[in-house]
Order: structure tokens, then sequence, then C-alpha cells
């Protein structure tokens, strides 16, 4: 946020205060740890600037350390605790109430992060009275999206054919399609009602699919399709801020 002091306090109350959610985390041998956050902040970033000029908003800093504990067992996997996550986003509710602030829009880039999110997003509001909200730039494959690819049977929930495709487009500099293989669970695809997307989920760490850490097929990913995912997105982010801006429950 490049505003000073005073222009924070000229907002009117229901400006939207949009922070991006990341995670710092392995995403397998091709892509960086750096993947959610950039995705996240990219995104955001662009939709706010999409938003007509009549709808007050913000965009705060990205949170790049967040909840990543379920990639313990790769280097560069940095995460923060539940409960140290938990105080953080509370303590940035408190503060943006006492900056006069009453409008949060969580846009969440790291599935990792959405359960405790939306319990956060409930403790803000009962704590401080703000109207909370938390979204994501896509829906998740493994909370019931429909973005895997083909070749991912529904499971391209992390490092596949969506994220890396992204990357591709965002930041193909980071990106080392060389060294991208496909790892889809095949042995998933025998439970009908356990799995990824379905209505029993389960408590998973990324080294139980195998040793490269991602989960889903990068092979066919493009630029093309990353740019696509983006330019519905944006939009689709834009008008989010705009329905938090006005929401109301009565």
């Amino acid at each position: 946020m490049d505003l000073t002091w005073q222009q924070i306090a000229g907002l009117p109350d229901d400006t939207v205060a949009v922070l991006p959610l990341g995670a710092v985390e392995q995403h397998g041998p091709h892509l960086p740890v750096s993947t959610d956050f950039v995705i996240a902040s990219e995104i955001a970033a662009a939709a706010v600037d999409a938003v007509p000029d009549d709808v007050p908003c913000v965009l705060l800093p990205g949170l790049s350390y967040t909840k990543s504990d379920e990639h313990h067992a790769f280097p560069g996997s940095i995460w923060l605790s539940w409960d140290t996550l938990m105080a953080t986003l509370v303590d940035i509710g408190r503060s943006l109430q006492k900056s006069g602030i009453s409008r949060l829009l969580f846009v969440n880039g790291h599935g990792g992060n959405s359960a405790l999110g939306q319990v956060a997003c409930r403790e803000i509001r009962r704590r401080f009275g703000l109207r909370t909200f938390f979204t994501h730039p896509g829906v998740p494959v493994d909370q019931g999206g429909s973005g895997s690819a083909a070749s991912e049977l529904g499971m391209g929930v992390h490092g596949g054919h969506g994220e890396t495709s992204l990357m591709l487009h965002l930041r193909p500099d980071l990106v080392h399609m060389e060294l991208a293989v496909a790892r889809v669970p095949q042995a998933l695809t025998e439970f009908r009602h356990i799995g990824f997307g379905k209505r029993t989920s389960f408590g998973w760490t990324s080294d139980d699919f195998g040793p490269d850490g991602h989960i889903g097929d990068p092979t066919g990913a493009t630029a093309e399709h990353g740019k696509a995912f983006v330019e519905g997105a944006v939009p689709a982010l834009a008008e989010v801020i705009g329905e938090a801006h006005r929401f109301r429950t009565q």
C-alpha cells in the first residue's frame, strides 16, 4: 500500500481492503516456492486495478508465509503454525478496524489456508465488526473446482497443469519445464467417496504421493492456458470486490 496515513484516514469506511494470501512452499522440481504468492498477488493487483472508480478499495501487501506444513518434507517450504497464522490474520483485522476500514477480502492462492481463513473471517467479524470475505482466484480442485486437465483425473491439486500454466504466463523465467513430469495418484481412483474434491476429504502431506512433491500433470501446461485463466479470473475477482463493497445481510 503506497498511501500515507492521512490518505488512509480519508478513505470511506466501506472501503474494501484486499489481502492476497500466498505461500512459500515446494511445487515440485519445475516451479518456484513462490508460486502461490505470485499467483495470488498478481491476480489480486490486476483485479483491484480493474474495479470501477466508484468502488473504494485498496490492495494490501500480500502475506507470503502462511500454513504450508503439508509440504514440510521438502526443503524451501516455510510455514507458520496454525495459531501463529490465525493470530496474524486477526491482528490484521484489528489494525484495519483501528484505521477505519470495515471490509476485508482475502484472496487466497494456497488451498491449505482455506479452512483456517474461514475461521479467521468469523473471528474478525465477531471481535472487530468487519465484514470479511474469503475467495480464490479460481476454485481449487480439491475443494470442488473443475480446472484440472483430463490427464490429471481430477487431481491436479498442486503444481499441476493449472498452476504451471499460470506461472508460464505470469513468470515464465521461473519455470523449468524440462523438469516437469506427471505425478497423478492413480490409487485414489479406487475410492468413490474419499478423495480430492469428493464428499469426504482426507488428511495428507505431499510426500504421501511420491518423491517429487507435486500432484498433477504439468507436462501439457501452456502460457496460453494460463493467460486465459487470468483473463477470466481478473474480471470475476473485480466483481467480487464490488459485491464486497455493497454487501449486506438485511
